[in-house]
Parts: C-alpha cells; structure tokens; sequence
C-alpha cells in the first residue's frame, strides 16, 4: 500500500510537472513516507521541486502543542531556511501573504475521519483561498482510519465553525481527497485540484487502517487507531465535564470523574439502548490525570475496547456510545454539571457541547427525561442515508 506522498516521489512524470513552480506543504508529524522519513525532508531530496514554504495545522508542523487552543507560531525553517506558516496561531485561512509564498501546495495530513477534526476545516480554508489567489492545490491522499461508516448528526445550519467545515455528519466516511472534491462542489470553487491517489488502499484490510503502515499520531492525543475509531464520540467529552482520559496513555478511548459509578453507568447504557453498544465491549476502569480535567484525582471510568474479537466495524456505532453514556448520567445523577461551560474554539455565546455537535439537538436531547432513542435515531437515521447517498460520488477507492 502508498500513500500520496509515496506515489509522487517515485514518479517522475508528476514530479516533472512541478519543475519551475514554487510548492509549498502542508504537513504534520504523520506526514511522512513509507520509509519513515518525513514529507518535508523527503521533498527537500527531490532536485525537481523547489520547496518554498511550509504551512503546520492545529498543534503545529511538530505536533508539539498538546490540548486544543494553544497556538502556535510562525518561524523560519532551520535546516531548509523556508517560512513556515502556523495555520492555528494569529489566523486559521492563510492570509494573501501567506498564499503568495507558492504556486503549488501540497497537503499531506492523516486525517481521523471525523468533521470536528480540525484539518477538514483547514482543507476548505485552503481550497477557498486558493480560488480566490489562482493557487494550485494537490492532496496527497492517506487512508481514513475510521473507514467507510457514516454516523451522526449533521451539521446544522448556521452552526458552522471551526470544527465544523460543512453540513455533514460527524463520521464522514471519505479520505482528505475526497472531501476536497465535495468541498468544490459545496462551494462552487474555480480551483486547480489533484488528487494523488493511493495505491493498494484495501478498506478490507484492518477496516481501513492498512496493517502493514505504523501509526504515528496525527495529534497529540492521537495514538492508535482505536483511538481513531472512537474520536466520532468521545470527541463529544471536550464539551463535557467527564475526563476523556487527557492525561493518561489512553485519551479518547475513556471517559470518567470523581464523582461517578462507571459500572452503574455501564449498567444505565445498556437499558437505555443496548443495540447502540453493539461492535464492542466496554469495561470499567481506574485512571488519574497526570493534565487536564481531574488532573490528580481518581476518575472512575470507561473504556471503549474497539480491537480485538470485541469489534465489529459495521455494528460499533461511537458516535451512539457517547450519547447512551451522557443519557445514563443524566438518568443517574440528574442534577450533574454535566456540560462544560467555555469558549470552545474561539466560539462565544455558546456551548461547547453544541458547537462540537453542529447545533443543540444532541444537548437536548441528553437533558429531556422523556426523550427516546428511537426519537433520535429518527433524526440521525435521515441524516446519515441523505450523506450516505450523497457523499458517495466522491469515492475514489
């Protein structure tokens, strides 16, 4: 199996078409070759292209910036002696300074699959800008770890944010490259696009992670692919008082506090839906944050096993888990301070739960004694056929 990367630098064809133009990257620390080495350096060795500055996403070019809301900065390349451009510092769409640093610009992240992640966002900044500057825009495509399943509400109108790019469910089923084709179409862009396509990607093969590539985190709190099949849920913890085991060694795959019994919540979920827990197992658990929510305290909590004999890719529905885990608090501690009041990405006036979910119908829901799954899945299950039906003309594998 190759990467984007992979297939450029042992081609000489599309090399050659970059002879003569500025290119610049946009990378993180999983931005690197089949051989390890990383896209920046491995570009650098390419006599054919002329790199001319580099651009990092959220948590930088180094992946050096822990928890969400920390900026980084721009600086000027030590070795290569290029710009390199923070696209989460002082601004999130590169400015005009910014764009007329290249010709070409090559984007090479890993993504997560999932609309919050904040580098679908950076995709359609990018695309927009280079639209409007005459820009050329490659992705050189990676596998989505989560696979093909789509689940969760879209976006709601007007809800649009930062981590949330457009009207699409929170587990969106397409790699980087293809999301660019929708965002064209979305936005009706006049752009220069190409996608470098992977060769080999087997969706059969570890359910979409190929399992002959290590994993290096994409983030900080990125570090495995189950991991990555549970962001589409516990993502939802930012917006909530829970821990999602930041500060531990397995962020996003747990949640707990204090102040809760994870086995009667365990318990609660699988009254409230049993067959939203489906595709995997969950297990009570201990852990103490070392940063974050709860930092140094004892957190009774849950851990989604989405590996091994546990998972089924088809039935594991994360998105639901989460949603059956606040409902169970809820039902259990109905007074609970369960939403985290706070400017979530630079979003004011509202909350975070509600931001991360593209609109307040999740919240509402969670909050309602009287609501049921089936009134939820009414509203999620349209949602995901319309994406299903509409997303799939992008499918390039």
């Amino acid at each position: 199996m190759k990467n984007g990367i992979d297939i450029l630098i042992n081609d000489q064809q599309l090399k050659a078409s970059l002879r003569g133009k500025r290119v610049a990257l946009l990378a993180h620390p999983a931005s690197v070759t089949e051989d390890l080495t990383h896209s920046l350096d491995a570009l650098a060795a390419c006599d054919e292209i002329e790199l001319s500055a580099a651009f990092g996403p959220q948590h930088g070019l180094r992946g050096d910036k822990q928890d969400n809301m920390m900026e980084s900065e721009d600086y000027n390349d030590p070795i290569y002696n290029i710009p390199i451009y923070s696209l989460y510092g002082e601004v999130r769409k590169p400015t005009d300074e910014m764009m007329d640093s290249f010709d070409v610009l090559l984007f090479d992240l890993q993504d997560l699959g999932c609309r919050i992640y904040t580098f679908v966002t950076t995709l359609r900044y990018i695309l927009e800008a280079s639209a409007h500057l005459g820009k050329e825009v490659w992705v050189l495509d990676r596998p989505n770890p989560a696979g093909r399943p789509i689940e969760g509400l879209s976006l709601r109108d007007g809800w649009q944010s930062f981590v949330g790019a457009a009207e699409m469910p929170m587990r969106h089923g397409l790699t980087l490259g293809e999301l660019g084709h929708y965002f064209i179409d979305m936005l009706n862009l006049d752009v220069a696009y190409k996608v470098v396509q992977m060769q080999g990607w087997d969706l059969s093969d570890n359910h979409g992670w190929p399992s002959d590539r290590d994993w290096i985190n994409p983030s900080p709190n990125a570090p495995n692919v189950s991991m990555a099949r549970a962001y589409a849920g516990t993502v939802l913890l930012e917006g909530a008082t829970l821990s999602e085991g930041r500060g531990t060694t397995r962020p996003l795959e747990i949640f707990g506090a204090p102040d809760i019994d994870a086995k009667a919540v365990i318990q609660e979920m699988q009254k409230i839906a049993p067959h939203w827990l489906e595709g995997c197992k969950l297990r009570e658990c201990w852990f103490e944050p070392t940063f974050h929510k709860h930092v140094g305290q004892l957190c009774h909590g849950v851990q989604i096993h989405c590996d091994g004999p546990y998972y089924d890719h088809e039935k594991f529905k994360p998105w639901r888990i989460q949603i059956a885990a606040f409902k169970a608090i809820r039902n259990l501690y109905p007074d609970y301070d369960l939403w985290r009041d706070f400017e979530y990405e630079y979003e004011f006036g509202k909350l975070a739960i509600d931001v991360i979910n593209g609109g307040p119908i999740l919240r509402e829901w969670v909050d309602n004694p009287n609501a049921t799954p089936d009134e939820l899945d009414a509203l999620t299950l349209a949602d995901e056929t319309s994406w299903a039906k509409e997303s799939e003309k992008y499918y390039l594998y």
